[in-house]
């Protein structure tokens, strides 16, 4: 049985073909063969869950993400790249759980703050794994160890 999420990914596969779309049409195939990939990368065939498309979508953004940084250091010949990266990224955040704005990060962090017996700003690594372990990838671990960093200090 497929998730719904994979359901979806092949519809829009066929409305992106027929419309001619080549950029959806080509990170969907990508998003596709990813899943597929983890799918099968054990001894065992996975069964294919929304969770894993997720993972593997949000795995696909943090790698575009780190590529567009890349590109964007080489200057104007990694222009082409940049636009193509941003396509894909925006792609990604639509199906994604949606961030956590700063302010909800900064009360998050200042509650798990909170919960330690003492200030010390080796801890923030324990405050990250604490805010990963509670909203996963909704909260930006570079924004969360920022605020840790400070509210430690």
């Amino acid at each position: 049985m497929a998730s719904k999420l994979q359901d979806e990914l092949k519809a829009q596969l066929l409305t992106a073909m027929k419309a001619k779309d080549a950029p959806t049409s080509s990170i969907i195939r990508m998003i596709n063969t990813r899943i597929m990939e983890k799918s099968t990368s054990g001894s065992e065939r996975a069964e294919i869950t929304d969770e894993l498309v997720l993972d593997v979508i949000g795995a696909y953004k943090k790698a575009m993400e780190k590529a567009r940084g890349d590109f964007a250091a080489a200057g104007e010949s990694g222009k082409a790249q940049v636009a193509e990266l941003e396509f894909e990224i925006e792609w990604c955040k639509k199906w994604l759980p949606q961030e956590m704005s700063e302010a909800e990060v900064r009360a998050a962090v200042a509650a798990a703050v909170a919960t330690l017996p003492a200030k010390d700003p080796k801890q923030a690594g324990r405050i990250i794994g604490m805010l990963k372990k509670q909203f996963g990838d909704r909260a930006d671990v570079n924004l969360v160890k920022k605020i840790a960093d400070e509210l430690l200090a």
